[in-house]
């Protein structure tokens, strides 16, 4: 896990456990795109109305949807079940950068500027809403504190640099857990007491436009979330294997996989897992579940071959 950035020049965030949103606002009308540019303002109602009480005529804030426990920290899993079930009243946005205000670009300031100006739109209490804090400098310091907390991790940002799409290497993210998003595509049968499913078999896109083998996913999940799986899962059944090649039938951990009790599916469903390391055959080990993302195509979970386990 990469560890935060040292230097002075870095302003530390708390790594938020929900949805990247942009907020657009204009004529007093507010609007919540995902990061793929889809309009979930319908999903979001509250946060919508909080957003219009903003005293600006015009804005776009990059920001972070979060549903949050009794302690005060987000969870992700939280806010997939409050979104299954219409119930997102709760929902908490946290705003961290500013783009654009009334009818002038921020983009080319420093992040410390912008975040300056971001800051002053939150001045008044709007429940729903939250400034992003950070804090300046001693990264380490900073992640070791938010793994205390239970939080995610991290984000280490270059207070001095303008803002750029696609973050470019001037964000740094150190992580308490390893936490990635993988492609479901397949399931196993349950076995003993458990329903409906008995783990995911989970992919992922190498930059080649091929799918590979990841792992199974298996605890984590509840009974309920088991039977909301099945019935997502049910409609993309596949008559073929949509990996590349075949998974391993045996690994150092974990129970064979037997193919015959394989279910395969259309790689159409992203999930989020936590995990301790890959395994030197490049298989997930200590996979836990953590819920489903419904802001991210399939097709988009790309990347190279996974590092090997670092040496100790």
């Amino acid at each position: 896990m990469e560890e935060a950035p040292a230097g002075d020049g870095w302003l530390h965030e708390i790594k938020y456990d929900g949805y990247r949103m942009h907020a657009r606002i204009d004529g007093g009308k507010a609007t919540l795109l995902t990061r793929t540019g889809l309009d979930w303002s319908h999903r979001y109602r509250r946060t919508i109305e909080a957003l219009q009480r903003l005293p600006v005529k015009s804005a776009y804030i990059d920001g972070e949807l979060c549903a949050l426990n009794a302690d005060g920290v987000p969870v992700f899993s939280r806010l997939q079940a409050a979104m299954d079930e219409g119930k997102t009243d709760q929902h908490v946005f946290y705003a961290f950068d500013l783009l654009f205000l009334d009818g002038e670009s921020m983009a080319q300031l420093p992040l410390v500027e912008r975040k300056a100006k971001l800051k002053k739109l939150f001045r008044r209490n709007v429940a729903g809403l939250l400034y992003s804090e950070h804090v300046a400098g001693n990264g380490p310091h900073f992640r070791a504190q938010a793994c205390k907390l239970g939080l995610e991790g991290a984000v280490s940002k270059r207070a001095d640099r303008p803002y750029a799409p696609g973050d470019r290497g001037i964000w740094v993210k150190s992580k308490c857990l390893n936490r990635e998003e993988f492609v479901v595509v397949g399931w196993t049968d349950p076995e003993g007491s458990r329903s409906h499913i008995g783990a995911l078999l989970l992919g992922y896109y190498t930059e080649d436009g091929r799918l590979h083998y990841a792992g199974r996913a298996g605890t984590g999940i509840s009974d309920k979330e088991l039977k909301r799986l099945a019935g997502v899962l049910a409609p993309l059944q596949a008559k073929r294997m949509p990996l590349a090649e075949p998974p391993p039938r045996d690994s150092r951990f974990g129970s064979p996989l037997k193919l015959s009790r394989v279910h395969w599916v259309k790689p159409e469903l992203v999930v989020e897992v936590t995990y301790l390391t890959w395994t030197e055959d490049n298989l997930l080990r200590q996979v836990s579940y953590q819920g489903q993302r419904k802001d991210k195509p399939a097709r988009q979970v790309v990347r190279p071959v996974p590092h090997p386990p670092r040496k100790r």
